[in-house]
């Protein structure tokens, strides 16, 4: 199957793969890795890389597709290339030259798509992470709407052809699409997403309103970071997804990546592992069942990998709604 042809149309005319490499890593991870990782993910046929300002590896993952195009693998327009806004930049002021920061970085001339990373607002600054003595975040104060208008400038001037936003509810989406004089929708809402915590709810309402689903930590998380929450169970060894994958002979991993594709989910498949990089292209390769679809669905129990704990007192903590 040729990936080319895998891509969702966005509400504002340009089209997304459906398959998207990931390359945020732990900090203790080099980040020539990330150099490495994503000239190899280009090489196998990913045409869509997602990271952002706060990864801090915006200078490697532009290197990698500089010179996927300088080798002549991909032509610039033949790659999707995703950044984000991060929560200290909120402020209307501070989106642009957040946005060409991040070009800079780059050395690219505009992203495909700049999402708002979150919309829980962080004192501006050079700490990605402001805290106080006794270590809790210190928040800001903005109205999301003013940081969505400071967005649509940002592709008015052509710095981004796309913009969305991630780690939203519903209602916070509802508040960007009825405000008064909006220019652009969001064009998706990256999100949490996989078998435990399907987001079915947040899926069908995003649907209504064409904007697109991206799911990243589609395969759960082993990740030990400050943001993820470690009691969980972990997903991969979830029996029912081993014996759907057993019987397509396929890997639990590529098994809860076709789930979300099947389902009209944009996935983000994040591997710095050559084997796995390679092996996450053969989702288009096989098809599961209305059945199979079924029971993954029936694994959905709420379990929030990135429940982002410290941000819980900020009046946009996005997960106390249900979705």
């Amino acid at each position: 199957m040729d990936p080319e042809s895998q891509r969702v149309k966005l509400n504002d005319g340009h089209f997304i793969p459906v398959l998207g490499f990931g390359t945020y890593a732990p900090e203790e991870v080099p980040k020539s890795e990330a150099l490495e990782a994503t000239k190899l993910a280009i090489e196998v046929g990913f045409r869509h890389v997602d990271s952002a300002h706060l990864y801090q590896n915006e200078e490697q993952v532009g290197q990698a597709i500089r010179s996927k195009i300088a080798d002549g693998t991909v032509k610039r327009e033949d790659v999707f290339y995703t950044s984000k806004l991060w929560c200290t930049s909120l402020r209307p002021e501070l989106v642009r030259p957040a946005l060409e920061k991040s070009l800079k970085n780059l050395q690219l001339d505009y992203v495909d798509l700049y999402i708002i990373h979150s919309p829980v607002s962080l004192k501006p600054g050079n700490r990605f992470v402001p805290k106080d003595e006794s270590g809790k975040l210190i928040f800001d104060s903005v109205d999301l709407c003013h940081t969505w208008e400071a967005l649509e400038k940002c592709k008015d001037a052509g710095l981004t052809k796309s913009i969305g936003v991630s780690n939203f509810n519903h209602k916070q989406l509802e508040r960007i699409l009825n405000k008064p004089g909006l220019k652009y929708k969001p064009v998706c809402n990256q999100v949490e997403c996989h078998p435990y915590l399907n987001q079915s709810k947040l899926l069908e309402f995003c649907k209504s309103h064409d904007i697109v689903l991206v799911a990243y930590a589609a395969l759960g998380s082993q990740l030990s970071s400050e943001w993820v929450n470690q009691n969980h169970p972990v997903l991969l060894e979830d029996p029912v997804l081993c014996a759907i994958a057993k019987k397509h002979k396929q890997t639990p991993a590529l098994v809860a990546l076709r789930y979300q594709v099947q389902r009209g989910v944009v996935v983000l498949a994040k591997s710095f592992n050559k084997k796995r990089i390679k092996e996450n292209m053969q989702v288009f390769d096989f098809e599961l069942t209305p059945e199979d679809m079924k029971a993954i669905d029936g694994l959905n129990r709420n379990i929030r990998y990135y429940d982002f704990q410290q941000g819980t007192g900020h009046p946009e903590y996005p997960f106390s709604e249900e979705y």
